[in-house]
């Protein structure tokens, strides 16, 4: 899980490795989503191997998403990667007074 505040983005990519843990690649540019674009967007570098995440300054959850095609032929095999995110708000920087009703005492 990525933890952001609501003013922050950051950079994230694929890194595939075959079945020995050895770099691998894949077929064509990777197909980026995010689950909530109210709360986080994705903009992918023309490779499509990485993105930026950026928040929209919306408190909540996401997820992004990543599909890539691992048949180097003319077939597909889709591999499918997910990352949670979590927005949270940022350092306070003022302070709200509130008030209940008046009662009597």
């Amino acid at each position: 899980m990525l933890i952001l505040t609501a003013t922050q983005k950051c950079a994230v990519y694929i890194a595939p490795v075959d079945m020995f843990g050895n770099t691998a690649q894949v077929d064509g540019a990777p197909v980026w989503a995010s689950s909530d674009e109210a709360i986080v967007t994705v903009v992918a570098a023309p490779d499509g191997l990485s993105v930026e995440v950026l928040t929209t300054g919306v408190v909540g959850s996401a997820q992004v998403s990543v599909t890539a095609d691992a048949d180097l032929g003319a077939g597909v095999t889709a591999l499918t990667g997910l990352l949670d995110i979590t927005v949270i708000a940022g350092a306070a920087v003022n302070l709200a007074l509130a008030a209940t009703a008046p009662v009597e005492k």
